[in-house]
């Protein structure tokens, strides 16, 4: 409910691309550092479950404060420390996965955890379009609803971790867990942040190409429809072919739709541009997390930690440098960057 209409937000209150660029960017970076904590502290018995609540928590009560914001920077304030909600929770919801899972099923198993994540994300953009439709809510108003579903999220997630401390972690009990050094595979995908546009670029230069600020949320819906489908298939085919042959393919698709968007000049491309590239994305979701499942061995919370904690330091770069091409220079131009770079990668990868 919330994201989609963030540019929409940001824009109102005078900011431009670059602020866009840093609103992911800024709030990925901030979290890496907790993903590395956190990672480590779930090679702890006990402690992945607790984690994971925690981490839906902040994100739950913090999200629609995001209403109250009478400036560009209190928008990102907020939504940074909403990403150090989900930099607690993630590593040790991925490692509590690969505990359960066995390894020969573990694209499959991230592919569907992903697929059902993106299909959840259809939900609330269906609610903010629907709300906003009906004329009696504003974006503000959206954004303190989301609240509602918020709360039941978190009791879900009470639930659902119930039992995970009998199967996770091989470290003794009281060891501190040793750190983990990242493989040069791990390392270019976490890269693979640093080259992608953010996806508030994304609903702004599909909004310049003509779809209507209302509509955004249903484009983010069927977007994350095409997502996660795309989780299953890349889940799917990371198990019968490996990972790193899976997101091979992945990067390559992702340049193709990346010079597409360089070159769109037409609403229904921004529609079919972001669908394609919805399902590509997704489809790289299940081998990433394969991969550094695979690499982890026994430490699989400083494996997710080291590897998310990468992955937004790279958004930054990535999120600054694409913000200020898109502004100074123009979409095509950081649209054409972006795919170019994500080709420079796929060479890197055959390498690796």
């Amino acid at each position: 409910m919330v994201y989609p209409l963030l540019p929409a937000l940001l824009t109102g209150l005078g900011a431009g691309p670059i602020a866009l660029g840093l609103l992911d960017g800024t709030a990925d970076l901030a979290s890496a550092g907790v993903k590395v904590g956190a990672g480590r502290l779930a090679d702890r018995p006990g402690r992945r479950g607790p984690l994971v609540v925690l981490g839906y928590a902040i994100a739950v009560f913090v999200r629609p404060l995001i209403s109250l914001a009478l400036a560009a920077p209190q928008v990102i304030g907020l939504r940074i420390v909403d990403r150090l909600g989900k930099g607690v929770r993630t590593p040790p919801r991925d490692a509590i996965i690969a505990d359960a899972t066995p390894p020969d099923m573990r694209g499959r198993a991230f592919g569907l955890q992903r697929s059902l994540d993106n299909f959840g994300s259809v939900l609330g953009p269906l609610a903010a379009w629907a709300m906003l439709a009906s004329g009696r809510f504003d974006v503000p108003g959206v954004i303190r609803a989301s609240i509602v579903p918020g709360i039941i999220v978190l009791l879900l997630a009470i639930v659902a971790v119930r039992g995970t401390a009998a199967r996770a972690g091989s470290a003794p009990s009281g060891a501190r867990p040793a750190g983990w050094a990242l493989p040069m595979p791990v390392a270019l995908v976490a890269a693979f942040s640093l080259v992608r546009l953010p996806d508030a670029l994304l609903l702004l230069r599909s909004q310049q190409l003509g779809v209507p600020v209302a509509a955004v949320t249903l484009l983010w819906a069927a977007v994350s429809v095409t997502r996660s489908l795309g989780s299953l298939l890349g889940g799917a085919l990371s198990d019968r072919i490996g990972p790193a042959r899976a997101l091979g393919l992945g990067w390559l698709a992702y340049l193709v739709f990346g010079v597409g968007f360089a070159l769109a000049s037409a609403s229904w491309h921004a529609w079919g541009l972001f669908l394609g590239l919805g399902l590509v994305l997704g489809f790289t979701e299940g081998p990433e997390r394969a991969l550094v499942a695979q690499l982890g061995a026994g430490k699989q919370g400083s494996a997710f930690g080291a590897f998310h904690g990468a992955q937004g330091i790279a958004a930054l770069g990535g999120g600054l440098l694409l913000g200020i091409l898109y502004q100074n220079v123009g979409p095509g131009v950081a649209c054409a960057v972006s795919a170019a770079g994500a080709g420079l990668l796929r060479l890197a990868w055959t390498r690796a």
